[in-house]
């Protein structure tokens, strides 16, 4: 599970053989300072892989869908590539130095703010390695499963510029946020750093995932401007379908998402399971019924936008609260995200195309602080001592570090690729202007 510091993962898993499954220790040589020895647990290895394929499939194809659906038609193929781009580009970036600066420990780590650099090409890394926080279970694997993380992060921030920002902006933007806003809080907040230390919980990424890209979605949402045509043209949706098949990819996945960061399959994995399916759908519900006493009807779209809520609202709070505190997380979110994705956009007249803050920023701002009313010790002893106060201070630094640090970025890009396209080629649509490619009727 996601805990508040190295020392706290090794209290609530002192060793393998208190883990569920067989475990079998494994000889290793020298390890550095971010290692321990590895005592594989056979069924949270089994568990963490299956994990690892289900939140990948969050990206692809879930995120890519759930967004391709919602923009117009002469969008869709530049959306979809978003997501794969982001895939492609976080992945190699893990790879030489995201990993390393997200959980490395070394002499090089600054007093908690980011990590080192002995992992750096994954150095050290062999199939007999484990890192200290999951000690069952392989360091390749470790570094797999974080990487999906970080991969749908990025991801989530292009439905905020969805159908106006250059394909190589978003490039160029991808990877400098992965190692100067993501790689920071990830290791503040899980990593070792200070926001774990003080007692900040995120069990599965309420602030590192949601609120890190629902925050750095409005910077971009403001920051670009709105598409030609908001407010005036019409702008519905080109294909629900994909939209929905989306979201029940987004669903599942999301079980390895929140049951997979107990790290084991054990009890807390269960409860998180059953609490993320329960607060999807109290979510679900939630929205649908705001949204039908304000439009008079509820929409397809609205469903869906709500289930999306509930799972980013407990998300936070998954391995921490029982099916009680799941439901009413849920019931919160629905409505809480309807506010920020309708009445709140209406009011302030941002265009955040896809409301990757009206439902990331907004359900996990309101997750992360429900989770200091609802963590029980009934369900993790890791929850003693969680508070409100605690999980407001965690929000205003990773709030305060995603705003700045991708306004940063996006300067980057201003002046050296250029943020938008042009007035033409964003009426022509983005799909053959940057890509050559059409969908045909």
């Amino acid at each position: 599970m996601r805990v508040s510091t190295r020392t706290a993962a090794a209290t609530v898993f002192p060793a393998a053989a208190l883990l569920a499954g067989p475990s079998m220790a494994v000889p290793v040589g020298p390890l550095l300072s971010h290692q321990a020895a590895l005592a594989l647990d056979g069924a949270a290895t089994a568990w963490i892989l299956t994990s690892t394929a289900l939140v990948l499939l969050m990206t692809l194809p879930g995120l890519a869908l759930f967004y391709g659906g919602m923009v117009r038609r002469k969008n869709i193929i530049a959306t979809l590539a978003h997501s794969t781009a982001a895939l492609a580009i976080v992945t190699v970036l893990w790879f030489i130095a995201g990993y390393s600066l997200s959980f490395g420990t070394g002499p090089a780590s600054i007093n908690g703010f980011i990590g080192g650099f002995e992992a750096l090409l994954i150095n050290g890394v062999r199939i007999d390695t484990a890192h200290s926080l999951a000690p069952a279970l392989p360091e390749m694997l470790w570094i797999a499963y974080q990487l999906t993380f970080a991969i749908i992060t990025p991801a989530l921030i292009a439905g905020a510029f969805a159908e106006r920002m250059k394909f190589s902006a978003s490039l160029l933007f991808f990877g400098l946020w992965h190692l100067i806003v993501y790689a920071p809080i990830c290791h503040q907040v899980w990593g070792g750093g200070y926001l774990g230390s003080m007692g900040v919980l995120d069990f599965a990424g309420g602030a590192v995932v949601h609120v890190n890209a629902g925050i750095a979605g409005l910077v971009c949402a403001l920051v670009l401007g709105p598409r030609h045509g908001f407010g005036r043209d019409n702008m519905a949706p080109g294909n629900l379908a994909y939209t929905a098949i989306g979201t029940g990819l987004l669903l599942v996945g999301w079980l390895g998402f929140n049951a997979g960061s107990a790290w084991t399959a054990d009890g807390i994995a269960a409860a998180a399971a059953f609490n993320t399916i329960l607060a999807a759908a109290a979510a679900a519900l939630g929205w649908m019924i705001v949204e039908w006493i304000d439009h008079r009807r509820p929409t397809l779209l609205g469903l869906l936008s709500g289930l999306v809520g509930g799972l980013v609202g407990i998300t936070p709070a998954a391995g921490f609260v029982d099916p009680k505190g799941a439901f009413l997380i849920g019931a919160i979110s629905g409505p809480a995200c309807y506010a920020g994705a309708v009445w709140l956009k209406r009011a302030l007249k941002y265009d955040d195309s896809l409301d990757a803050f009206g439902v990331h920023g907004v359900g996990g701002i309101v997750g992360a602080l429900l989770t200091g009313i609802f963590a029980t010790t009934a369900i993790n002893p890791v929850a003693e001592g969680a508070t409100v106060l605690k999980q407001a201070i965690g929000l205003v630094a990773v709030i305060a570090w995603s705003g700045v640090g991708t306004f940063v970025v996006l300067m980057i890009c201003k002046y050296t690729t250029g943020l938008r396209v042009t007035k033409e080629q964003e009426i022509e649509g983005l799909d053959y202007t940057q890509h050559g490619e059409t969908i045909h009727p």
